[in-house]
């Protein structure tokens, strides 16, 4: 698969024969669920450039290269809310949502949201 050219020219993507190169599968998650968002009109790239751009120079110049996707992570969650694609509250319930699943599930298992849900 080839990614569009507008995708290849996001800051800080690394590549390996025009395909996303990432340390961790979250971070392949997160990347996906920006280019999906965009694709579905939420926000075009040169505001998400812009919020992700403020998340880097807000972390300083003595960051390290590998919170990259913290940083990315970060601006996503602020430009979903910003739109108002969900609340605060929806954020946090779902974030703590998939904490508990996270803790529940054995390691080297996939998570699925709901396990480790409070009865």
């Amino acid at each position: 698969m080839s990614l569009p050219e507008d995708v290849r020219r996001l800051p800080g993507l690394v590549t390996e024969a025009d395909e996303p190169v990432f340390a961790e599968p979250w971070q392949a998650q997160a990347f996906a669920m920006t280019v999906k968002l965009h694709e579905k009109g939420l926000f075009t790239w040169v505001e998400w450039a812009d919020a992700l751009s403020t998340e880097i120079a807000a972390a300083g110049p003595d960051d390290a290269a590998e919170n990259y996707y913290l940083r990315w992570l970060a601006a996503l969650e602020k430009i979903t809310q910003q739109k108002g694609a969900l609340s605060e509250t929806e954020r946090l319930e779902r974030k703590d949502a998939w904490d508990r699943a996270a803790k529940a599930t054995p390691h080297g298992s996939p998570i699925e949201l709901g396990a480790g849900t409070r009865t």
